[in-house]
């Protein structure tokens, strides 16, 4: 079956985050929404035809994930990336931002120290601060126009009070999709000095070929001993208002600490349609995946080949995943609140500003790609525009 890709759906008067709520979260409504990390395109139909039959029933009581469900995130992992995951090790969480904060709740106690490598996804941030924690940045290194990991300056960060550290694997804004090689090195630091590893890996699926996602957990029985991951279907599939993901820790005794976390704040009941949905998209998904990020291929190279003929002053920090992309706008010599004045009321396109990501971020904006390549158009005719006529 062929997808369209380039249909477009109208999210509005949906309570749609992206499309209806810009104005509370942007301070304007007439922008191109490309800040929320959710797509554009249509959930595809072996997910909507599967949720439409469960919701036939009609009875939409307490309910258990069935066995399909942990068989069909089992047989995914192996098939996708090479990861042999027993039942036992996968624990529900209702998304991965609420997994977390479950994990710092569960693996440190306050005054302890955590450290994240910003630019990053900035939940880490507060998952750590809010509960009491220390923050440590261990900033990533903007290397041949990719970001990459600083080891030497980690294992300066580390001391007694260091008690995990959290990753983004692949990384969300940058898009680097860590290598073996990375992530051994990262790893073995973190045995010699006893932190443990939280890895996201919620965008493990959209890593563009020929690169492959490593699991952080695959690379030795001790490095998986004192690793916590984070999967959803939610960014493969779209899937996020349906609040579903797994938490898969193969150490029994660090599963259990995570369990009783969980259960504390009775957070384990999920619902029946992110159960259903999220069968259906392991199950099925696989020539669905393909064809998206073979459009997505596409968006990034439209992105690649406009910024350079038009807007030289704006570079594309190419991805190796996501669907996001990081731009540079550092030769535009803006700052700050000028720089986010101008992608939002002057270019009247409403991304995220790169501050946000933390040390690193300063000078960036991070664009959603995973829409029809039209919107893409509008948006870089938008920027260019506003470059040649209002600076």
């Amino acid at each position: 079956m062929n997808y369209n890709f380039d249909e477009i759906i109208d999210r509005k008067n949906t309570a749609c985050l992206k499309w209806d709520y810009s104005k509370e979260f942007l301070g304007e409504d007439d922008v191109i929404p490309m800040w929320v990390a959710d797509m554009d395109f249509k959930t595809p139909d072996f997910i909507s035809d599967a949720i439409k039959k469960r919701a036939n029933h009609e009875i939409y009581g307490y309910s258990a994930r069935p066995e399909g469900y942990f068989t069909s995130i089992i047989n995914w992992l192996d098939k996708k990336h090479h990861w042999k995951v027993e039942r036992e090790w996968i624990i529900f969480s209702p998304g991965i931002v609420p997994a977390v904060n479950l994990a710092v709740l569960a693996f440190t106690q306050p005054g302890d120290e955590i450290i994240a490598q910003p630019p990053v996804y900035f939940p880490f941030f507060s998952a750590v601060k809010d509960h009491g924690r220390i923050l440590a940045y261990n900033q990533l290194k903007l290397e041949n126009g990719r970001l990459s990991m600083d080891f030497e300056d980690l294992e300066k960060k580390i001391n007694t009070k260091t008690k995990m550290i959290i990753i983004s694997n692949p990384h969300n804004p940058g898009g680097s999709a860590w290598t073996k090689a990375e992530l051994t090195r990262l790893a073995e630091i973190c045995i010699a000095k006893n932190v443990l590893i939280l890895s996201d890996e919620i965008h493990s699926d959209l890593v563009f070929k020929p690169i492959h996602h490593t699991v952080t957990a695959t690379l030795s029985k001790e490095i998986a001993d004192r690793t916590i991951t984070m999967i959803a279907p939610s960014k493969t599939f779209n899937l996020a208002g349906l609040s579903t993901s797994s938490v898969i820790i193969s150490n029994p005794e660090l599963r259990n600490a995570f369990k009783r976390s969980l259960e504390n704040l009775h957070l384990g009941q999920g619902n029946i349609f992110g159960a259903v949905a999220s069968e259906a998209a392991y199950s099925h998904g696989e020539e669905w995946l393909e064809q998206m990020m073979d459009y997505l291929k596409g968006n990034l190279a439209f992105i690649d080949d406009y910024l350079k003929r038009n807007i030289p002053g704006v570079k594309m920090i190419t991805p190796e995943a996501t669907y996001m992309v990081w731009l540079d706008f550092r030769d535009l010599n803006l700052k700050g609140k000028d720089l986010r004045d101008f992608v939002l009321k002057k270019a009247k396109l409403g991304l995220v500003d790169g501050s946000i990501f933390g040390p690193g971020g300063e000078g960036f904006q991070r664009m959603n790609i995973a829409c029809p390549q039209s919107i893409i158009a509008d948006a870089m005719h938008r920027l260019e525009h506003a470059i040649k006529n209002q600076l």
